[in-house]
């Protein structure tokens, strides 16, 4: 029997069997579905962690956070002074791997901000210098960001992220027009600010997607006479909508440095003497150079601390190493969760494989008998197997988006799920390996069975 010939008497064994057929494949549909949906759901965390990666500067970040003074320098403590600004000047002047630094001083608790009657707590409010536009990716859409004029006169001055804009001035999908509060008054934490300029709204591409197909349904539903809100957003999710990095960014307040130390934090009990920071954004030049420049930065410190370690450094690309992690861990389960319902699929098919040879002893009698040799049944029962396994995957990817959209719709993430060839690919080919594996016992048992024997079965 040819390699075609086994192939057709393999299907016409699943049309014979319809039902018996289906319910084997079934395994086989939903471990590979199951497969292809796991790997969509991984590469929509991974595109959207990446993306959020992006947003905050890249690679080339640097992070420099006060920290404790070590064990074995306690007894310096005294001396320490935590990051403050003459670690910057001290970078500025001394570290030549060093492109960009820019200070940040937040406020310890989450302030209240106050406007148009409404109060809102916000996590990211900080005083900055104007270069932590250029760090943090931000862009102006209204307005102007504050100067180093505003910074040296302490200005009551602050840019705001659309999210505060949202919170205390209205969403432009509820007031059906424009929402740009430059020039306006917020208070944070009783304290009277002008505004100055707002970010533009941040969101990453699955969130822009939705909200221009919200926007076309709105717009059909006006020119319809419909009316309506137009599918506004409520922010279902707490409003955290879309990925995290978006919405801090969204939801950021920053204010002159200068402002930040002399008005909100020098009047505080047991403010020290002078400026201390939450943390350094230092820019490096080039990625490649990483090492070099955290080795050219520590020593600056080390210097302008008089030897106290009571700084730490976070990169970006330690944030990039915890993606690559978490994105492979989570293939790793949910590709051994999926491979065990393939694997329960293979059982599913070595049973039918089994059922269909004793339905057929007499049949694999009669061809030993004329002359077909052992390996020629074995072949056969394995092509068989695999066809039912390969009719079973091409089911599998044909029901993969559905499965991958019902999985969506029942636990949502701000990452849409993405299905690439490669994991379509490796789900089928796994699929035709489980055939190949659960044919393999009924074919020896055929390819063994003795030709009197299998003459005389009735």
């Amino acid at each position: 029997m040819t390699f075609l010939n086994a192939i057709i008497v393999g299907l016409k064994e699943i049309a014979a069997n319809k039902f018996r057929s289906a319910l084997t494949m079934l395994g086989i549909v939903l471990g590979v579905s199951s497969l292809v949906a796991m790997f969509a759901m991984t590469q929509g965390l991974e595109n959207g962690l990446r993306e959020s990666l992006v947003a905050v500067g890249g690679l080339q970040k640097i992070r420099v956070e006060a920290q404790g003074v070590p064990v074995e320098q306690r007894h310096l403590r005294d001396f320490a002074t935590g990051v403050t600004l003459r670690d910057v000047y001290a970078l500025q002047s001394s570290a030549d791997e060093v492109d960009v630094v820019s200070p940040e001083m937040r406020l310890e608790s989450s302030p209240v901000l106050s406007a148009n009657g409404k109060y809102h707590r916000t996590y990211m409010t900080a005083g900055v210098w104007p270069v932590q536009l250029e760090m943090m990716e931000h862009q102006i859409a209204h307005g102007r960001m504050f100067n180093s004029l505003d910074d040296a006169e302490a200005r009551n001055v602050c840019v705001i992220g659309t999210g505060i804009r949202d919170e205390l001035f209205g969403r432009p999908e509820e007031t059906g027009e424009p929402v740009i509060p430059v020039g306006r008054t917020m208070n944070i934490n009783g304290m009277p600010f002008t505004i100055i300029g707002m970010f533009e709204h941040y969101e990453s591409e699955t969130d822009r997607k939705v909200r221009l197909e919200r926007a076309a349904l709105a717009a059909q539903a006006r020119r319809a006479g419909k009316g309506g809100s137009g599918g506004r957003d409520r922010g279902g999710r707490g409003g955290r909508q879309g990925n995290y990095a978006f919405w801090i960014k969204n939801n950021t307040v920053y204010l002159p440095l200068n402002t930040m130390w002399m008005k909100m934090k020098a009047g505080q009990t047991n403010a020290p003497a002078e400026p201390r920071l939450s943390n350094l954004e230092v820019r490096i030049r080039d990625v490649a150079g990483m090492d070099r420049a955290l080795t050219q930065v520590r020593n600056v410190l080390m210097v302008n601390h008089r030897g106290i370690e009571d700084f730490s450094f976070r990169t970006q690309e330690d944030w990039a190493d915890q993606i690559q992690s978490s994105v492979k861990n989570a293939r790793l389960s949910g590709g051994l969760i999926a491979g065990i319902s393939l694997f329960v699929g293979g059982i599913g098919i070595m049973n039918i494989m089994l059922a269909s040879i004793s339905e057929r002893i007499r049949e694999i009698g009669i061809r030993k008998a004329v002359g077909a040799a052992g390996v020629d049944v074995f072949v056969q029962i394995v092509v068989e197997s695999v066809t039912v396994a390969v009719v079973g995957g091409l089911l599998g990817l044909a029901c993969s988006k559905l499965v991958v959209w019902i999985i969506s719709q029942a636990t949502p993430t701000d990452n849409q799920p993405v299905i690439t060839f490669g994991a379509m690919a490796f789900a089928f080919a796994f699929s035709v390996v489980v055939g190949v594996l659960a044919g393999l016992f009924p074919a020896f048992k055929a390819a063994r069975l003795s030709v009197i024997q299998a003459l005389r079965y009735d």
